[in-house]
Parts: C-alpha cells; sequence; structure tokens
C-alpha cells in the first residue's frame, strides 16, 4: 500500500504542480518551444485524454462521474490484489495509471471553483467558450464555473514533424503537416505509460490470466 501512495503522491504532485503553473503563468493557447519538437501549449480541455469530449456539459458530468467509478473499481481491485500478493508488476503500473486517473479528475471537479477563469460552456450557441488573460487563484465563490465543471488543463506538446507544404507540391501543396498535433499533460502520460507498462510485461502482471 506504502508504494501505491508513494506513486499516486508523485505523480499528482507533478501534474497539478505542472497545470497550476501553466494557468496562472500563460495565456490561453500560448506556446513556448522548450527543444525542438516539444513546446509548451495551453489549452483546456472539457472532456477526456488528448481532446476528445462530447456531450456538452451533461456529457461533462458523465465523464467525471465516470472517473469517479473507475477510480473506486481501482481501488476495491488494490485491495484484493494486495492481499493476493500481486507482483510490482502489476500494482506499479496500475498504480501510475490510478494516479493519472485522480489527476484529471481533480481538474474536472474542483478547477472551476478555485480558478477565476476557464473554457466555459455556451448552451446557446452549444460550444465551449475560451477565455482571455492569465488565470488567477479564485476567492471563495468566484471561480469560473461550478463544481464538476471545471477544464482539464493540457501542456504537454511534441509536434515532431511541424511543415507547411510549399504550394508547388502536387496533392498536399499549402497544406500543414503536424505529427504529433495533440496536447496533454502529465495525468494522461501516466495512463499512457501505464497502459503500456501492462502491455509490455502482461503475462508477469497476469500470470494467471486476468481475474476479477
Amino acid at each position: 500500500m506504502k508504494k501505491i501512495l508513494a506513486i499516486t503522491f508523485l505523480v499528482l504532485l507533478i501534474d497539478q504542480a505542472s497545470k497550476i503553473y501553466i494557468k496562472t503563468h500563460f495565456n490561453l493557447d500560448d506556446s513556448v518551444s522548450v527543444l525542438p519538437g516539444f513546446k509548451l501549449t495551453f489549452v483546456e480541455n472539457p472532456g477526456m485524454a488528448y481532446g476528445l469530449h462530447f456531450g456538452g456539459v451533461i456529457g461533462k458530468y458523465f465523464l467525471v462521474i465516470l472517473r469517479i467509478f473507475l477510480i473506486g473499481g481501482m481501488v476495491y481491485m488494490f485491495k484484493k490484489w494486495l492481499q493476493q500478493g500481486a507482483s510490482n508488476y502489476l500494482i506499479i503500473p496500475m498504480a501510475v495509471i490510478f494516479a493519472g486517473a485522480i489527476g484529471n479528475l481533480i481538474d474536472g471537479m474542483f478547477y472551476g471553483l478555485i480558478f477565476d477563469s476557464g473554457t466555459v460552456y455556451d448552451s446557446s450557441i452549444d460550444r465551449w467558450i475560451g477565455y482571455g488573460g492569465i488565470s488567477k487563484i479564485a476567492s471563495a465563490g468566484q471561480g469560473y464555473s461550478t463544481f464538476m465543471r471545471g477544464c482539464v488543463v493540457d501542456m504537454l506538446h511534441f509536434p515532431i514533424v511541424d511543415w507547411n507544404v510549399p504550394e508547388s507540391y502536387p496533392i498536399i501543396g499549402g497544406k500543414h503537416i503536424e505529427f504529433f498535433k495533440y496536447i496533454f499533460n502529465v495525468a494522461d502520460s501516466a495512463i499512457t505509460v501505464g497502459a503500456v507498462l501492462l502491455l509490455i510485461f502482461r503475462k508477469k502482471a497476469f500470470p494467471n490470466g486476468l481475474e476479477f
């Protein structure tokens, strides 16, 4: 259990510190080049990892509630695995995934309450609307939205290929080609890394097959 708590704390610390820094130092859509092929680009995401979202506010509530149930299910499974003496090949990747899920849940549940500006849903045009300026920590009751309606802060951007195709090229001339265009955060990275580790070490993680 100490191992799970330590991993969760470390991932959450890095995740939330990076999000709060970006949120309180960057304008929405600001982008700063850090290294070739790596930028810090601030976007807000009302939905899932890598910018996926659906259903407006109802979809937002659904995703928050789904995350809560998934995290609760993981707590149950951790208890069972620890009782069974599960190996670190299972516990460590799942702890990393667990921390990532909590990280994005915190944003969705509380960021609308603790920051004074953020992306909000406009039902009249059925769209999420951004904002101007740099956010600050809000006074009590002065947040940009309500409980469970905060947006996830994303900033990690790896445009390894970022090319404006010359007009003279046939078919694709004049187009902009970018890979990898998705912008994500530490929590998303933790979920992805944990899943990849489970895939790589699946035989050691589940020597007797997947059991619930």
